[in-house]
């Protein structure tokens, strides 16, 4: 018997009512998965938070640390220097040697603090770039006076290329010249024999700065690691000459907010070339140089 019409509305009524209790489910069921994306999302920031916090904390502790350091180590430099210039009476020769260990010492430590305190002020973003019209032979000649004492006592010759035909530099030249004098530094300490030179040249609208040196060389498996934090060469030298790790990888960042990069090539035994590629003027250069 066919259907009457009061059946076929009871049959669409009851479909309505299994739909609307089907959409209610899937209401439900989305409500609750956004419940738990909206938890996750809330104990992401919570998560990110906290490590904000304990970065701004370590920036903190390492930039504290770093000043409380430089006014006892400052003493014991003049301190050292007062004795190493006799002025209150001769030293023998063996003071004379127990004063300049102690003097090296506190310069070696008071570069381990300058470096952890620039690299907190990197990581707290304090570190500002001051760009401004430069020559590189003024740049190569401070660079040349700050190093001679450390080559007059030494066997090794420290080169300068004169930067003939280049132009003038836009950029910070204080930040340049920390990533130059950490790649010299560097040079000199794992340099026995030979020279280290140093060089500039034009590529394209950038300039390669290069220092390259005769020492004992680095692996290439080790290239990698060599810019990254607290990284140290394995080497019977290096065992006998302390530091951070942190210079070279300063000199990345530093190079970084210059607009460049930095790189190395080296052979072992054969001697390595650290280099630094930066534009020839930083973002946007002003409409003159006055």
């Amino acid at each position: 018997m066919a259907d009457t019409p009061l059946t076929q509305a009871d049959e669409y009524a009851a479909q309505i009512v299994q739909l609307q209790s089907e959409a209610d489910a899937l209401r439900e069921e989305l409500d609750e998965t956004n419940q738990g994306v909206l938890a996750l999302y809330a104990e992401l920031d919570n998560q990110a938070e906290q490590l904000r916090q304990a970065s701004d904390l370590k920036s903190r502790f390492l930039s504290y640390m770093s000043h409380e350091f430089r006014t006892p180590l400052g003493s014991i430099l003049s301190i050292a220097s007062l004795l190493s210039d006799e002025l209150d009476g001769p030293l023998s020769p063996e003071q004379h040697k127990q004063v300049a260990f102690v003097s090296t010492a506190a310069r070696e430590l008071s570069d381990m603090v300058d470096d952890l305190l620039d690299l907190a002020k990197i990581e707290a973003g304090r570190i500002s770039i001051s760009p401004a019209w430069f020559d590189m032979f003024d740049l190569f000649a401070a660079l040349r006076g700050m190093f001679r004492p450390i080559v007059d006592a030494s066997a090794v010759d420290l080169i300068f290329e004169e930067p003939i035909g280049l132009p003038r530099l836009y950029t910070d030249d204080k930040k340049l010249a920390q990533i130059l004098r950490n790649f010299i530094s560097n040079s000199l300490k794992f340099t026995t024999r030979g020279e280290v030179r140093v060089s500039a040249r034009l590529e394209g609208d950038r300039v390669r700065f290069a220092v390259t040196d005769t020492g004992i060389g680095i692996a290439a498996e080790l290239h990698g690691a060599l810019f990254e934090d607290f990284s140290q060469v394995d080497s019977p030298l290096q065992k006998r000459l302390r530091g951070t790790g942190l210079g070279l990888s300063l000199c990345k960042r530093f190079a970084a907010l210059l607009g460049g990069e930095v790189g190395v090539e080296s052979t072992p035994g054969v001697g390595s070339t650290f280099f630094v590629i930066i534009p020839l003027a930083i973002a946007m250069e002003p409409a003159d140089e006055t």
